[in-house]
C-alpha cells in the first residue's frame, strides 16, 4: 500500500510540475492517483476508528477486572467472617460440653458450675488473675501481689483477694478447699534487707503463700479449708531469662473438690490413713 501511495504521490508531483511548466497532464494518471489517495484516507479513518474501539474495549475490560477484584475481596472478607463464626461455634461447643459434663458428673470431684462461673467472671474483671475451669487452678501474678523480693501484700491486691474469698463463702462453695502455692524465679535473693528475712527462694515462695492464706483467713475463710506450699524456682512456666522470667514469679491457688484425694487432708485419703488415727 505504501509503495502505491508513493508512486501516486510522485505522479501527482510530476503532474504539478508539468502543469507549472506546460499546459498538459495525463488525465487518467491524475484520476487514478486521486482515487487511490481517497482510498488510503478512508483506510486511515477506518484504522483510527478501530483504534478508538480497541481503547474503549480495553477500558471496559479494566472495569470488569476491577469489579472482579472487588467482588473477590468481598468474598474473602465474608469467608474470613464465616471462619471466625466456625471458631466461635467450636469454642461455644467446648464450653457447653464442659458444662454438660459437669452436670452429668455432679458429685464426682468437679467444681460446682456456679463457683466456676464466678471465678471466670473474676478473671475477666482482673487481668492479673487467670482461671482454668478444667483444672481449677487460679493463677495470680506476683506483680500485683508483692513488691520484688518481699512477701508483704500490696494494698491493691487486697480488693482482688477479698473478692476471691467471697466466692468461697457462698453456700455452693463451702465444701471446697484451696491449696495456695508460691513460686519464684531462679534468681537468688542477694540484696538486704530481703536477704536477712528470706535466706532462700524456698522461704520467700512459702512466705508469699502464707501471706495470701493469712489475708484470706482474715476475710473469713476457715483455716481448715486451706493448705500452703512453696516450690521456690523449681516449677517454672517460662524460660528464666529476659522478660519471661517475671512469669515464673506467681502464686497459684488450686481449688479442690471434697472428693479429690490430696495428701495431707486426711478426710480425702481415708484409705491411706485408715487405722492410724488415735
Amino acid at each position: 500500500m505504501r509503495a502505491g501511495y508513493t508512486a501516486c504521490l510522485g505522479a501527482l508531483l510530476t503532474a504539478g510540475a508539468l502543469s507549472a511548466g506546460c499546459s498538459w497532464v495525463p488525465q487518467n494518471s491524475l484520476t487514478a492517483c486521486e482515487t487511490q489517495a481517497r482510498s488510503y484516507a478512508e483506510q486511515n479513518r477506518a484504522l483510527l476508528a478501530e483504534l478508538e474501539n480497541n481503547k474503549t474495549h480495553l477500558h471496559h475490560m479494566e472495569d470488569r477486572v476491577r469489579r472482579a477484584e472487588e467482588d473477590l475481596a468481598l468474598l474473602d472478607e465474608e469467608s474470613t467472617g464465616d471462619r471466625q463464626k466456625v471458631v466461635n461455634y467450636e469454642r461455644e461447643r467446648r464450653v457447653l460440653h464442659r458444662q454438660v459434663g459437669g452436670l452429668a458428673s455432679a458429685g464426682e470431684g468437679r467444681i460446682p458450675l456456679g463457683v466456676s462461673g464466678r471465678l471466670q467472671d473474676l478473671a475477666r474483671r482482673n487481668r492479673n488473675l487467670r482461671y482454668d475451669p478444667d483444672s481449677g487452678v487460679v493463677k495470680l501474678e506476683n506483680d500485683v501481689l508483692f513488691t520484688t523480693a518481699d512477701a508483704v501484700l500490696a494494698p491493691e491486691a487486697e480488693t482482688l483477694l477479698r473478692d476471691f474469698a467471697a466466692i468461697f463463702q457462698a453456700e455452693d462453695a463451702r465444701d471446697l478447699k484451696i491449696m495456695i502455692v508460691g513460686h519464684t524465679d531462679d534468681q537468688a535473693i542477694s540484696k538486704k534487707p530481703a536477704r536477712n528475712r528470706y535466706r532462700t527462694n524456698w522461704e520467700l515462695s512459702t512466705a508469699r503463700a502464707l501471706s495470701v492464706a493469712e489475708f484470706l483467713r482474715r476475710t473469713g475463710l476457715p483455716e481448715d479449708r486451706m493448705g500452703v506450699a512453696g516450690f521456690a524456682g523449681y516449677q517454672p512456666i517460662a524460660p528464666n531469662e529476659g522478660m519471661d522470667r517475671a512469669r515464673n514469679r506467681r502464686v497459684e491457688i488450686f481449688v479442690i473438690p471434697p472428693e479429690a484425694p490430696v495428701i495431707g487432708w486426711t478426710e480425702s485419703m481415708t484409705g491411706l490413713y485408715e487405722g492410724t488415727r488415735r
